[in-house]
């Protein structure tokens, strides 16, 4: 018999059904899923030997958690994760607003009607993802929203005066009794509100206009909170801070390799959409580059941070750059194009904070930087690195494909070309396939084409060539030849 099918008290008394806190039931489930060595916290990258060692010694200490870190770091997905851990059903006393457990019972409706009926008590049952609770804390965040207030309608309906406990409305925080509970961005919580959360982490007391009640809710809180909160809009007051077990803090992708399957995880339903756009290896690690370059950035602010969803919102426009850029060729099938990562443009201006100095130079230029600066440092993944002053004598690999250009009066790669013309117009500088050859012979043969225009890019960045943006796509030239061909 399944154990949901039990309907009243006392059949659940007689299946040796036994109350656990809800910090002893993620204890439980963890232990059990560490002993039998299975991953607990699934499509999270990154954080196997920090975030996530922690968070699971917090949860086997039975504390309540603050994770502590910048937009993007996956913060309130490993809340939401920790439901997994509580056990599939858990028994309810029927008509209870606080999910009262019926050996534990709280509330005075579940009280009453257990000393009413008895073994004869009916109870229903509560899914675990039933149990979890969110709320984003706003400053128009009020106490009777997260915890009660006395409800007239309720008092008039029932003929009760206000000094009676039965006509309180209770708040999100006693509805969530035997939930995880997460308020995010804690510190944007107004500081009377967060010292109307110190009886309950504490004592389990919740005071409602005067009804001192004494409810010891069984609650696994999660908090969530951003540093640079505690600087620009708030703070988390001190004897809060005090009774949160573990402060935990996260960070993002450390590598190039965690960061691309970071995206890949979350980009895969429209990478099956844009099955048609082939994408090398390559433009991928550009594209997680361009992250790794904004947070180093001058103008960009690294307090803020740079969210993981940059590079996630960026590859989903890079692939509707190349399959609209496809369509328009008449191609059914194409392939990613260094030129098509100027439509990842407003991918990037909307999730960066600008300094002074980065509004100066405006945000899309400061887009067109980051994404050139990507293209420079996986450059030298690839290629010897440029000097500016060489000696005379000394050996330079690019000097050919620099020549080619010097007696060329310009060179396009337009976006109206469709992919066996822009990989004829690239073979036509057949410098670059030496190059090539002698610094990335591994290259597929499906990626030379985009080698070969990441290499003229980067030649730019490097003050060998010169690059024009046109209306419909890139015109490249030589620094000085148009100059003295001109005279």
């Amino acid at each position: 018999m399944d154990i949901q099918n039990i309907t009243t008290f006392g059949a659940l008394k007689k299946a040796g059904y036994q109350y656990k806190s809800i910090k002893d039931e993620l204890r439980r489930n963890l232990l059990e899923k560490l002993l039998k060595k299975e991953t607990v916290f699934e499509g999270i990258h990154g954080y196997e030997h920090t975030v996530i060692p922690e968070l699971e010694r917090a949860i086997l200490s039975k504390h309540n958690i603050n994770l502590l870190g910048l937009r993007g770091q996956a913060k309130t997905r490993l809340a939401r994760q920790m439901v997994t851990l509580l056990d599939e059903y858990i028994p309810v006393v029927a008509g209870s607003e606080i999910n009262d457990d019926p050996f534990q019972p709280i509330s005075r409706h579940a009280q009453n009607l257990i000393s009413e009926k008895k073994d004869a008590t009916p109870i229903t049952w509560l899914h675990r993802d039933l149990r979890f609770s969110e709320k984003l804390a706003t400053p128009d965040v009020t106490v009777a929203d997260i915890i009660g207030d006395v409800d007239p309608i309720k008092a008039a309906n029932l003929k009760l005066s206000y000094a009676d406990d039965r006509v309180i409305h209770f708040g999100m925080i006693p509805r969530a009794n035997r939930c995880i509970f997460v308020i995010n961005e804690l510190p944007d919580l107004q500081a009377r509100i967060q010292v109307a959360l110190f009886n309950i982490l504490q004592e389990g007391d919740v005071q409602i206009r005067g009804f001192a009640l004494r409810l010891p809710l069984d609650i696994q809180f999660v908090f969530t909170a951003n540093p640079e909160d505690y600087t620009n809009r708030g703070s988390i007051v001190t004897p809060l801070k005090d009774r949160i077990g573990s402060q935990i803090l996260t960070h993002y992708p450390e590598t190039l390799e965690i960061a691309r399957s970071i995206t890949a995880q979350e980009t895969a339903v429209a990478a099956a959409e844009k099955e048609n756009v082939y994408v090398p290896e390559l433009a991928k690690d550009i594209l997680e580059q361009i992250s790794f370059e904004a947070r180093e950035s001058e103008f960009i602010d690294s307090k803020s941070g740079v969210s993981a969803r940059l590079s996630i919102t960026a590859f989903q426009n890079l692939l509707s750059t190349a399959e609209r850029r496809g369509l328009q060729n008449g191609d059914p099938e194409t392939a990613i194009r260094l030129s098509d990562f100027l439509g990842v443009i407003p991918s990037i201006t909307g999730k960066v904070e600008l300094v002074y100095e980065g509004e100066q130079e405006g945000a899309n230029e400061v887009a067109k930087q980051l994404i050139a600066d990507a293209v420079k440092t996986q450059f030298l993944q690839y290629f010897p690195k440029i000097e500016k002053l060489q000696k005379e004598g000394d050996d330079d690999p690019y000097q050919e494909v620099v020549n080619w250009f010097f007696e060329q009066t310009s060179f396009e790669l337009l976006d109206t070309l469709d992919d066996q013309q822009y990989q004829l117009q690239l073979d036509r500088i057949e410098p670059l396939d030496d190059l090539i050859h002698q610094y990335a012979p591994e290259t597929p043969n499906d990626d030379i084409p985009f080698m070969k225009e990441f290499i003229l890019w980067a030649l730019v960045e490097m003050k060998k060539l010169s690059k024009y943006n046109l209306s419909d796509g890139i015109r490249f030239k030589d620094m000085y030849g148009g100059y003295i061909s001109g005279l």
